[in-house]
């Protein structure tokens, strides 16, 4: 006589509504690498870089002594400068990456002749290395023997000394930093633009709206999460921008082009670590207290 068991019950919480709903921890151990490469490669030298601004420190040695450095960097000569360069050049290149990274977007995702050739050639100097930049303009931005002042001097134009005359110096650096770095702007605007259904394009062309309209009443503010984006990250870029300001000027001619990073890597050739030190926690603060507020604006206006 064979014996019929009965299944076993199912304790789910779909079978048992009156207990609570157990939630699995399991999705959160994925976060762990993240959170400790994070932790290691961020959040400790953070808090290292905090505390030995407070010290005179050598490799061997260190010495607590308070809020000095801080006091002693804010009376440099060269911070008021500094400052005034990081923000002219943070300004200045992301103003140029917007407007020229949109311009460019837009023809680019128009229909053009060799649009996939021009697209991988507006985006190829992000991929070359900043210190070759620097250096290659170094050569063809010589007031006397660079290709480009010899290019104008061919249509009657005077170039300027552009890295040697100290009214240019900065302006020189920011326009190749633009030649540079205007090929990411536009391929994040042109995600942006891409991803705009083409009804409302069409919708407004049966409406008569010319390009221009189209540009303002539909590019525009659909592309706003685009412009949002290239003006964080240009932001954040020029106002921590050191390797192809060294590369052209190095801070020069005098102190015309010193940037706040400048002054911080001039401080470290010169032994003074823990000035430096702090030097590089006012930048990042610096950039703290610029960019979250337009980040909270940003997305507060976007809401």
């Amino acid at each position: 006589m064979s014996t019929i068991t009965e299944p076993a019950r199912v304790t789910t919480s779909e079978s048992s509504p009156g207990r609570g709903r157990r939630t699995s921890t399991y999705p959160y151990w994925f976060l762990i690498p993240g959170g400790v490469i994070f932790a290691v490669f961020f959040l400790v030298p953070s808090v290292m870089a905090f505390w030995f601004s407070l010290t005179r420190w050598t490799l061997f040695d260190q010495e607590f002594i308070g809020l000095d450095n801080y006091v002693q960097f804010f009376k440099e000569p060269a911070l008021a400068s500094g400052l005034w360069h990081t923000l002219i050049y943070a300004v200045v290149t992301c103003g140029l990456k917007v407007v020229l990274g949109m311009a460019l977007a837009v023809l680019l995702t128009g229909p053009i002749l060799g649009r996939g050739f021009m697209r991988s050639v507006a985006f190829f100097p992000v991929l070359v290395s900043t210190i070759g930049v620097g250096l290659t303009f170094q050569v063809l931005m010589h007031p006397t023997k660079g290709v480009i002042n010899q290019a104008l001097d061919l249509v009657g134009i005077t170039g300027p000394a552009w890295l040697v005359d100290p009214s240019w110096a900065l302006l020189s650096v920011a326009l190749v930093d633009v030649w540079q770095g205007v090929g990411l702007a536009t391929v994040i605007y042109m995600a942006g633009i891409l991803s705009i259904p083409g009804e409302y394009f069409e919708a407004a062309k049966m409406d008569g709206a010319g390009p221009w309209q189209r540009f303002r009443r539909v590019t525009l503010p659909l592309a706003r999460p685009a412009t949002v984006s290239v003006i964080l990250l240009s932001l954040i870029g020029g106002l921590r921008k050191f390797d192809l300001i060294w590369a052209m000027t190095k801070g020069g001619p005098g102190f015309t082009s010193d940037v706040m990073a400048s002054v911080v890597y001039k401080q470290y050739q010169a032994g003074f670590y823990g000035l430096s030190t702090a030097g590089n926690v006012v930048l990042f603060l610096l950039v703290i207290v610029l960019v979250l507020p337009l980040f909270w604006f940003f997305n507060r206006k976007e809401a």
